[in-house]
């Protein structure tokens, strides 16, 4: 008994562990390989998102480091006909000013006849001064006259009674010689008396004011009742033939470039009105201080063209070749006009100019470019000299 129950028991022990056993060692083999199975998963995925993350990272810093880089507008503007045309700043005045103040002895001013803005011939009295005593003067020299002449007819007729007694002998040679020279003096008396007459009505005719040419009255600086003298100075200015002119200031460069006869538009200050001359006059000499010269434009009068009056002037000088660019590329600072450029190694560089006139196809640059340089349209304001830029072309401005 005791052998088969040893047997038994050991046989029942043997069933038992061999079933637990081999479902214990399954599952912790299924547990083994689930767990080595996610440990590899997990340090594929760590390689992989690990990786990719550094190369996004890298295409992010290389997207970021080109963002950077700012992106320009640029032309390359050639060489364009450019009408030149300068402008100026001056003056307005008569072309021929011509002042007028008394000629004689002067007076008390009795009447004005002119008042400003009126045209007058040469000639025409402006002014007159009272003459009640030289009046009197010449009345006084005319009646010297008449007394003059009366001696002169006595004197010659007792020349001829004379000349006829000296055949028969009744009158010496010498006596005759006498008579003959008393009616010489006498004619001599008369024409003195003549020739004062003729200066006291010259003085008379000098107390009227009169206009020494034709032309249009400016200013008046005298009233009736005042009295005027050689030293009071001017009364009356007039431009002559109302011819107008704009006393244009130019630098010394742009004056060098101006020729008589070069046509002229001005503009009056405060209207819209535009008049059309030309230079008639180019100043010889230049203002040491300010470098500048005057151009004289001759002008047709006109009631908007008021003496002392400000204007501007553009003045064609010809036609230039130059390059042509927008206003937008050109930049000015303390040191003057600028434009940027992008030169080699797509760097910024600043270049000083000078321009001309604005004109509405755009700005032509005088001098600092050939046309070859990558012009910098826009954007300039936010642009440094060094600076790297990516440039992309623009179409030239025509």
């Amino acid at each position: 008994m005791n052998y088969e129950s040893s047997i038994s028991h050991q046989s029942s022990d043997v069933d038992y562990l061999t079933d637990e056993d081999i479902a214990a060692r399954r599952k912790r083999r299924n547990l083994i390989i689930v767990g080595v199975l996610l440990v590899l998963a997990i340090v594929a995925a760590y390689v992989m998102f690990g990786r990719g993350g550094n190369s996004a990272g890298g295409a992010g810093a290389n997207s970021a480091a080109n963002k950077q880089v700012p992106r320009v507008t640029v032309v390359v503007p050639g060489q364009t006909s450019v009408t030149n045309v300068i402008t100026a700043t001056g003056s307005l005045g008569a072309r021929r000013e011509m002042p007028v103040g008394v000629v004689g002895e002067g007076g008390m001013v009795s009447h004005v006849w002119v008042e400003p803005g009126d045209w007058v011939r040469q000639g025409q009295v402006l002014a007159s001064i009272e003459r009640s005593v030289q009046s009197q003067e010449v009345n006084q020299l005319a009646a010297n006259i008449a007394v003059a002449q009366a001696d002169a007819r006595l004197a010659q007729s007792e020349l001829d009674r004379a000349s006829a007694l000296v055949a028969r002998g009744f009158i010496s040679k010498a006596d005759l010689d006498r008579k003959t020279a008393t009616r010489d003096a006498a004619r001599a008396r008369v024409a003195v008396a003549q020739a004062q007459f003729g200066a006291g009505r010259a003085r008379v005719g000098r107390l009227d004011v009169r206009a020494p040419a034709s032309g249009l009255v400016l200013t008046r600086a005298v009233e009736p009742g005042q009295v005027v003298g050689a030293g009071s100075g001017v009364l009356f200015r007039l431009a002559r033939d109302g011819e107008m002119e704009l006393k244009a200031q130019l630098a010394e460069g742009d004056l060098a470039r101006m020729r008589e006869g070069f046509a002229a538009t001005v503009t009056p200050v405060g209207t819209p009105t535009t008049f059309t001359g030309h230079i008639w006059q180019l100043s010889p000499v230049i203002d040491p201080q300010a470098r500048q010269g005057v151009a004289r434009i001759a002008l047709a009068y006109d009631k908007a063209l008021r003496p002392g009056g400000f204007a501007t002037a553009e003045i064609v000088s010809g036609t230039i070749q130059a390059p042509l660019l927008p206003e937008s590329a050109v930049q000015s600072d303390e040191k003057g006009n600028f434009v940027l450029i992008v030169g080699k190694g797509n760097k910024v560089e600043r270049r000083d100019v000078k321009v001309g006139s604005v004109t509405s196809a755009g700005i032509p640059v005088t001098s600092g470019l050939s046309g070859k340089e990558r012009v910098v349209l826009t954007a300039g304001a936010f642009l440094n000299p060094g600076e790297t830029v990516i440039p992309e072309r623009a179409k030239a401005t025509k």
